[in-house]
């Protein structure tokens, strides 16, 4: 398994982590097989979406603030429940195919690591297996 940090800039922030986990397939020369990306924390997520458009990730944060206000009369005493309902809406990992070396991502995806607690350094776990 390889770590690495990535550096938010804001409360909620879509930042694309394409980059460092093709860095890593190729650091571990897995040619053919399968990437899981993790995320190890509760305020925090991973997604695959659209790379094209920023008003893609700019609407995702529009519909997750409808759905988990900050203000909302909850009970958790941090004040963050609506990162945790975000987080988990989200979802804790993803999986990428890797074939030829590359990840198998379609024209317009890209993996995003969802901070909804931030700003925060946060880190992104990945293993790789390889297979044919």
């Amino acid at each position: 398994m390889k770590k690495f940090s990535v550096q938010t800039r804001s409360r909620t922030d879509f930042v694309n982590i394409d980059q460092q986990v093709s860095d890593l397939v190729s650091a571990e020369r897995i040619t053919e097989g399968v990437v899981t990306i993790f995320i190890p924390h509760t305020t925090a997520g991973v997604t695959i979406n659209e790379n094209a458009d920023p008003d893609v990730t700019a609407d995702m944060e529009l519909v997750l603030d409808r759905v988990a206000p900050w203000t909302g009369g909850y009970s958790h005493f941090e004040g963050n429940t609506a990162a945790h309902v975000k987080a988990s809406m989200m979802g804790s990992s993803a999986q990428v195919i890797v074939s030829d070396g590359k990840l198998q991502l379609g024209t317009w995806q890209s993996l995003y690591f969802c901070e909804f607690d931030g700003p925060r350094t946060r880190q992104v776990w990945v293993k790789g297996i390889s297979g044919t």
